[in-house]
């Protein structure tokens, strides 16, 4: 019998955050950065999440060397800190050059930059010891739909992949899907479309998926079918889970605070695929509530972690011949009552 896997966890700077929200400004002084790394294993997260320019602020103003230097005293952070790099992903929904997309965008030279910014993240990735680039394809899509030819955008972004594969003989791609916000609607909303990007690619091992709870329920979908899915075709590069009440903004509340039963859904998807044996994190990503006092803000990445372990609890003593023997009998009243008082402790 294969032995219970031992999770790791994983979150990004951008969670500790200044308490901001999309209507309104932050509510509390923002906590530097380079002080955030000490916080890490304390929490119980051995994992860092980054945008390029969480590892090097300002990169667009930098040489290549500079940009080498400051790469070089992260990993030594890192190092310093027992951490490790989980993933870098290209931050390209702040530059002006992005704002009608970045592999999309209908000016050739916003394109450029989005290439050449891409390049440079993928650079950062190796430097500081990690294999992986997520692209979160925030502002590829459209707020009118007659505003670009969708065909070609996705031939685009194929392209793009291409040449991310390409351009680095090992980097691993992980795209992360969402239907929208900021654009009205996006190109890869769903867990389904980065997959077939991945199997269009010129090297499809490379190119995975990291599904967000959020992200999933923006779309209408369950968040555990879509990582069923990835793990169905082994496509599942890490996940990000938080939670969300309804359509509405991406919220990025606690780990089973909307919905436990999803919740638990989603961890035993995750614990029967067997994720987390080949050393994939469990990444949260979630945000600290406006009204949340201190400095920093921690209780919710300690919550969600919390909960996500009491999961794995409740999944591990789910009892497998009673739900079988209701799955056979297509008794599933009997299968949904067991499931909820077990989740009750009833």
């Amino acid at each position: 019998m294969t032995a219970p896997t031992k999770y790791r966890f994983s979150f990004g700077p951008w969670n500790i955050s200044e308490g901001a929200d999309p209507f309104g400004p932050d509510v509390r002084p923002a906590y530097p950065h380079d002080r955030k790394w000490a916080l890490y294993k304390r929490l119980g997260f051995d994992g860092v999440q980054f945008h390029d320019d969480d590892v090097v602020p300002e990169l667009d103003t930098l040489t290549p060397a500079q940009i080498a230097r400051r790469a070089a005293r992260i990993k030594q952070t890192l190092a310093n800190e027992g951490l490790v790099p989980e993933f870098v992903a290209p931050r390209l929904w702040f530059a002006k050059q992005t704002i009608d997309g970045a592999y999309t965008a209908n000016r050739a030279k916003d394109r450029a930059y989005a290439w050449e910014r891409t390049k440079k993240c993928v650079d950062i990735t190796r430097a500081i010891g990690c294999r992986a680039i997520v692209l979160w394809l925030a502002r590829e899509g459209t707020y009118v739909r007659e505003a670009k030819d969708a065909r070609l955008a996705y031939q685009r972004l194929l392209d793009t992949v291409n040449q991310v594969l390409a351009y680095d003989p090992e980097v691993e791609i992980w795209i992360e899907p969402k239907p929208n916000e900021p654009t009205d609607l996006a190109y890869v909303p769903t867990a389904g479309h980065a997959v077939a990007l991945a199997y269009a690619s010129r090297d499809p091992k490379r190119v995975k998926t990291v599904i967000e709870s959020a992200h999933a329920l923006l779309a209408n979908l369950d968040p555990s079918d879509e990582m069923a899915f990835a793990l169905a075709h082994d496509k599942l590069g890490s996940v990000h889970l938080n939670d969300q009440n309804g359509l509405k903004y991406d919220q990025d509340k606690n780990f089973g605070a909307a919905n436990l039963r999803a919740a638990f859904n989603q961890v035993r998807v995750l614990e029967e695929g067997g994720y987390g044996q080949r050393g994939e994190f469990v990444g949260l990503d979630v945000k600290t509530m406006r009204t949340q006092a201190g400095r920093p803000v921690t209780a919710h990445l300690e919550t969600s972690r919390r909960m996500f372990l009491h999961l794995v609890e409740k999944v591990r003593t789910w009892d497998r011949a009673r739900v079988e023997d209701c799955r056979a009998r297509r008794d599933y009243e009997a299968l949904e009552r067991y499931t909820l008082e077990h989740l009750l402790g009833v």
